[in-house]
């Protein structure tokens, strides 16, 4: 089955990098005020889903779920869960990162999620690429600036890190003392990322937030 491509309305300012990640065989689901990336995504949406309390409802006959207002789940919550009833295995999520902070981590609890229904998911904002090490191996890639590893679901035991400008063997992270953040690949050299208990969000900077 193809992948998942789940927007939300967070701010996307670099189109141009969202839409390099788009393959041409995607299922997109807009989630609400995800709607307004549409343009600039330029593609059309599969499903929309949304209470539409920050963007009006589209128009037409497409293949629209109207949620209420008052609800436990956020509009890209209940969009990634139906992507998971339809079979959907692979994600990524848009318009995810960045804007309000809670939405931001709500969103890293999705992450969180689908890694737990043994899917693969990222979420890429302006800057970066998050994803879960869990299970397998994660790389990064020497072309990659800077990466950060860091406890987002309670303490990561058997943490190996190798490759890198600070490797880690068998180490222990936890979110009270965060020291896996701005590592770097050594030159010419894949770093390699393994968790032997727990899991760790792994963030790939692709650029600095004050770079042009």
């Amino acid at each position: 089955m193809d992948r998942c491509v789940i927007v939300g309305g967070a701010p996307i300012g670099d189109y141009a990098r969202a839409r390099a990640a788009l393959r041409p065989r995607d299922y997109v689901i807009y989630c609400d005020s995800g709607l307004r990336h549409a343009s600039g995504l330029g593609v059309p949406a599969d499903l929309v889903v949304g209470d539409f309390d920050s963007h009006p409802r589209p128009a037409g006959d497409g293949d629209v779920i109207v949620l209420p207002r008052e609800k436990d789940d956020t509009d890209t919550v209940y969009g990634a869960k139906t992507a998971l009833a339809r079979g959907f295995r692979d994600f990524l999520l848009l318009g995810a990162v960045g804007g309000r902070l809670d939405h931001t981590l709500a969103n890293v609890g999705i992450l969180l999620m689908l890694d737990g229904a043994g899917c693969h998911a990222a979420a890429a904002d302006d800057f970066s690429t998050l994803e879960i090490v869990s299970r397998q191996e994660a790389a990064v890639p020497p072309d990659c600036p800077y990466f950060s590893l860091l406890a987002v679901d309670g303490p990561a035991e058997g943490v190996t890190i190798r490759g890198a400008k600070y490797p880690l063997e068998g180490a222990r992270i936890d979110a009270s003392y965060q020291y896996g953040v701005s590592n770097e690949p050594l030159p010419g050299c894949t770093a390699r990322i393994t968790v032997a208990r727990g899991r760790l969000l792994l963030v790939r900077v692709a650029r600095d937030a004050d770079a042009p």
